[in-house]
């Protein structure tokens, strides 16, 4: 038995996520978990030597979970016109390479990048990340203190001239040394246009045996079917700046779906990233396979993607939960405004529909016990200052923040 003092917040409403939601209810915390969640009554004379903290007019929810970001990158500037995907990824490859040009400014940039992401991601009560880095030693030795959990993914490339990277990649993403009660190591095969197949299986193989999460960026843009089928199109112009594709590249036609399909990504609960580009065919590999996707609304809409197909993956049984990408498409990595952007564009869903997206579905799919009001899970809620009958819609439809933030039951944010 620990010897904290057992913590009880109060409030007018408290959404579990994973049950019907408590008017007048109550969350007991315990050693940074949750003791029990209830009635307010109830929950206080179950514990009657506790410290209460009584929030009238307010509503409680767990911690949000962004499933897809990129912190390192929340000092790049998104720029004001999209062009197209190939366009953007030729930009951000510019500026990263002036910025390793000054080793120590690349440095202090990262550090403050991380650092801002995270004061931003506590603003908008998300308390669990999943982090895409390309630097992950760095941000690792950043992150591993908390407060908040990130489930780092370090990035890991691979074909044609950059293909000697692979090994080298994979063995930093697989290092544990910076693993922490805050911070869990994965692996990403970053994309079909930067990592062959056999690159791709090597990574699954090392999610499987060492028991890492995976995520890939997957059909993110139409024209991945086209580089893996012919080593052409639009992607290829990418590869001139990175010095042009060689003739061992492995061609496979049918596109990045079926290629994921084949490498076994699919078999596994791998989180896949946009897949704003799907077919009925698709789908249908999809729904017969252990994956999830992350829908990154606002970077989808900054690229003028035709309509996501979210809500029929959804129907299907695909898992789906929704991050915001980098600040460099998004503009910012604050998940409310991801979801306010869906609620413009599905009037006609619930808020507590929408806010599953970032607590229950991720919750369940990442196994990482946030993301729920439940007994033993990890203490991490967020408190809103709104009431009334439909405070979910308000929080949403009045551009709220939360006013306070919880994660293992201490406070890390005053909104």
């Amino acid at each position: 038995m620990t010897d904290e003092p057992i913590q009880i917040v109060t409030a007018d409403w408290v959404f579990p996520m994973c049950a019907p939601p408590i008017r007048d209810g109550a969350v007991a915390m315990v050693g940074g978990r949750i003791g029990a969640v209830g009635g307010a009554r109830d929950i206080r004379s179950r514990f009657p030597d506790s410290v209460i903290t009584e929030l009238p007019g307010h509503t409680i929810l767990p911690g949000f979970i962004n499933a897809h970001t990129h912190l390192e990158l929340t000092h790049r500037k998104k720029p004001p016109v999209a062009g197209s995907l190939v366009d953007w990824l030729i930009e951000m490859i510019r500026l990263g390479r002036e910025e390793a040009a000054d080793p120590a400014r690349q440095a202090e940039l990262l550090r403050q990048s991380v650092a801002d992401g995270v004061r931003q991601c506590l603003a908008c009560g998300v308390t669990s990340v999943c982090d895409i880095s390309s630097n992950c030693a760095q941000t690792r030795a950043i992150l591993r203190a908390g407060p908040i959990r990130v489930m780092s993914f370090g990035e890991v490339v691979g074909m044609s001239s950059r293909r000697t990277l692979l090994d080298g990649k994979l063995a930093a993403a697989m290092n544990r040394d910076l693993e922490s009660e805050f911070l869990t190591c994965g692996i990403t095969p970053h994309a079909p246009y930067s990592v062959e197949i056999p690159g791709y299986e090597k990574c699954r193989t090392a999610a499987m045996t060492g028991g890492f999460p995976l995520t890939t960026h997957l059909a993110e843009t139409a024209d991945e079917a086209e580089l893996l089928a012919t080593g052409g199109g639009p992607l290829a112009r990418l590869w001139e700046k990175l010095g042009g594709l060689d003739e061992q590249v492995p061609k496979f036609v049918g596109g990045p779906i079926r290629m994921a399909q084949t490498t076994g990504l699919l078999q596994f609960p791998t989180l896949l990233a946009h897949v704003n580009y799907c077919d009925d065919d698709e789908m249908h590999i999809l729904a017969s396979g252990q994956a999830a996707v992350v829908w990154c609304p606002r970077t989808h809409a900054y690229f003028g993607h035709p309509p996501h197909r979210w809500r029929e993956m959804r129907d299907r049984g695909i898992p789906v939960m929704i991050g915001t990408d980098s600040a460099a498409s998004s503009g910012d990595v604050n998940i409310l405004h991801d979801l306010r952007l869906v609620r413009r564009q599905n009037p006609d869903l619930s808020a507590s529909s929408l806010f599953e997206l970032v607590t229950r579905q991720p919750s369940q799919f990442l196994r990482n016990f946030t993301g729920q009001l439940i007994g033993n899970y990890r203490a991490d809620l967020i408190a809103f200052g709104v009431s009334g009958e439909c405070p979910l819609e308000s929080i949403l439809d009045d551009g709220l923040s939360p006013i306070m933030v919880w994660i293992g039951g201490t406070i890390v944010h005053h909104g």
